[in-house]
């Protein structure tokens, strides 16, 4: 859990940043500095989408992830919770919620999620989660200037997701072939184009509804390999 507890704390610190410097973008500035995170996101979200030929249960996952995550309506919980949060903190940010969802899915989709989770569960140094947190440092101090305060509190989210997947791989790590990881990369990746679309304010993609299909692809992979 070492590297993602240094991960959290360079978003913290990347966002307080980026908060400090917000008061002094105009909006001119804020909105190019969106506009630039959204176009990396797409660049982002196109390589990872590559990772895996496996299209048809890519497809079968993103399909089933999504209509359980609709039923579930994972993304108006998420906001809920969200707008309760800015509530409480009496937060007059009108982008709280998109800063913290818009962090959290760029955050945790990359493959520097799946893979330094994976070296660290596995027992290795987090060389990779290291490097991660560094990147997000930057990327917090960008998107906090644009979207405010939201962007860090998607440490809460990223200690969750990123700190699960170590502990699950510490108890499973010897299950995960290079297959799983290519196919979660993938699927991750498609969900990263989802998310630059939204950002770059061309469809409301439901990408938190999404999410299941991460989970999916582990299982139909799985399925895959023992028949």
């Amino acid at each position: 859990m070492t590297g993602t507890l240094i991960n959290a704390g360079t978003v913290i610190i990347g966002s307080i940043a980026g908060v400090m410097l917000h008061s002094r973008f105009s909006k001119r500035f804020t909105e190019v500095a969106f506009q630039a995170i959204g176009l990396f996101t797409l660049f982002l979200g196109m390589i990872m989408a590559f990772k895996s030929a496996a299209y048809l249960i890519i497809v079968l996952s993103l399909i089933s992830g999504s209509l359980i995550g609709e039923a579930l309506n994972i993304e108006f919980w998420m906001e809920g919770k969200s707008k309760k949060l800015k509530k409480k903190l009496r937060s007059k940010n009108d982008k709280f919620s998109e800063g913290l969802i818009t962090a959290f899915l760029l955050f945790c989709m990359g493959s520097l999620t799946i893979l330094g989770a994976i070296e660290e569960g596995l027992g290795g140094k987090p060389n990779l989660l290291l490097t991660k947190s560094i990147m997000d440092g930057f990327a917090a101090m960008a998107l906090s200037s644009a979207l405010g305060i939201g962007v860090l509190f998607s440490v809460i989210p990223l200690l969750i997701y990123q700190g699960g997947l170590t502990l699950l791989t510490a108890l499973v790590g010897n299950y995960f072939s290079e297959i799983y990881v290519n196919n979660l990369t993938s699927v991750g990746g498609i969900l990263l184009l989802g998310l630059s679309i939204r950002i770059l304010e061309l469809k409301q993609v439901r990408v938190l509804n999404m999410l299941p299909a991460l989970a999916i692809i582990l299982l139909l992979t799985w399925i895959k390999n023992i028949i």
